[in-house]
């Protein structure tokens, strides 16, 4: 072990998208649409639209960030450049790893829901199994890990797309009619914002690249087209998704099933979902993986910033991974996983992402008015970070406001 082995930039432009979209995609639509189908209801697709459009601002944000700063630890750097203030720096790194371990927890129960379909063994085992070998692969290499995570999301397109298609029918069609809707009311628009609020979970993955900055060629200029294709692709997928699904199964029953993709499949076609229940565990898998290599890259850049001990910034000779970070970030995974449920982890991971992204983009209105020199890859006007702390600020005080009202 050598602690002045450096990370190695070996991710190329493809590799990136797929990595934030595999991050997107497992944290989100294959665990969550149900629990939003709860509060949203036949207006889901709506839901997670509003979803998107919190996140996207926040996203043009990272990607002028990023494009400045292509550090590890991202936010803490960000935060650093606007205030030098290190202690507040460390206190971002560090609810940035707890969160990506708080979310990270989560999918690691969605992936035990799903692989109770098959086999009826206690969730603390499947968590111990799954974080456990995950993080293995993490330690592995950066490369080995991403790839892996490339052809897992490829993978989880394909599955997003047999459940569009199966349940893309006439049928399906017919029930879109207006008289066939709930009434858009003041209750009903409550459960579209509370649905908004756990779908905008499931974007949650994007911001994660950035911790990757100093692993992705040319990461001034990739990096911001990668989060934004991201974000996109995501989207459209889920706004398919959610709209079918809804449509296929009573919303009622979809929020309680713990694999409800499968329900989805089982009920749209007649034939048990053996397929989608395979490939819904893989999404999830992937999701939990990349989580594990954003925290720990996070652990790893602010330990190298001097904030944090130096053996959490040690970097193995060989595999030119983090060991260290890695072992520390799925320790704390395995302990959430165990102790809170995924409802509670996805609601706390949105409000603590949300508080992330009204920093992150006051750090960048900050630097802005500093009139520091822009980037010469990517840059957006200053409305953009203004709006995104306006955006995630309200999210929070709405979402606060409805559910003690």
């Amino acid at each position: 072990m050598h602690k002045t082995a450096d990370l190695k930039r070996v991710i190329s432009l493809p590799l990136i998208i797929f990595y934030g979209l595999g991050n997107i995609l497992g944290a989100g639509i294959y665990v969550l649409i149900g629990k939003v189908a709860g509060y949203g209801g036949y207006y889901s697709a709506l839901a997670f639209f509003i979803a998107s459009l919190v996140a996207a601002v926040s996203a043009f944000t990272y990607a002028e960030l990023s494009s400045r700063y292509p550090k590890s630890a991202g936010e803490a750097v960000y935060v650093q450049q606007a205030l030098n203030i290190a202690p507040l720096s460390l206190f971002i790194g560090l609810l940035i790893i707890f969160a990506g371990c708080v979310s990270s927890g989560a999918i690691a129960l969605g992936f035990a829901g799903y692989t109770r379909v098959f086999i009826d063994i206690p969730v603390s085992l499947i968590l111990f199994i799954l974080i456990s070998l995950l993080g293995a692969i993490a330690c592995w290499g950066i490369k080995f890990s991403v790839g892996i995570a490339s052809l897992i999301t490829i993978v989880e397109i394909i599955g997003l797309i047999i459940i569009i298609s199966v349940t893309w029918s006439p049928v399906t069609e017919a029930k879109t009619t207006v008289e066939n809707l709930p009434a858009l009311d003041l209750a009903m628009m409550q459960g579209i914002f509370l649905g908004a609020f756990l779908a905008f979970y499931a974007y949650i993955g994007f911001e994660d690249m950035v911790n990757i900055s100093e692993e992705v060629v040319n990461s001034e200029k990739n990096m911001p087209v990668a989060i934004l294709a991201a974000l996109v692709i995501a989207t459209i997928l889920y706004s398919l998704v959610a709209y079918v699904c809804v449509l296929a199964v009573d919303p009622a029953q979809l929020s309680q099933s713990e694999a409800p993709l499968a329900l989805v499949y089982e009920q749209a076609t007649g034939r048990k979902p053996v397929l989608i229940t395979v490939i819904s565990l893989f999404a999830v898998i992937n999701g939990a993986l990349i989580q594990i290599i954003m925290a720990s890259r996070i652990l790893y850049g602010v330990s190298r910033q001097g904030w944090l001990p130096e053996f959490l910034g040690a970097v193995n000779a060989r595999t030119h991974t983090p060991i260290n970070a890695t072992v520390i970030c799925c320790a704390l995974i395995l302990v959430l996983s165990v102790l809170l449920p995924i409802e509670t982890l996805a609601r706390a991971t949105s409000y603590l992402i949300l508080l992330i992204f009204s920093l992150m983009n006051m750090s960048l209105i900050i630097i802005k008015l500093r009139k520091q020199a822009a980037t010469k890859h990517f840059a957006v006007p200053l409305w953009v970070p203004v709006l995104g702390v306006t955006l995630s600020a309200g999210f929070i005080l709405l979402q606060l406001t409805i559910s003690l009202g």
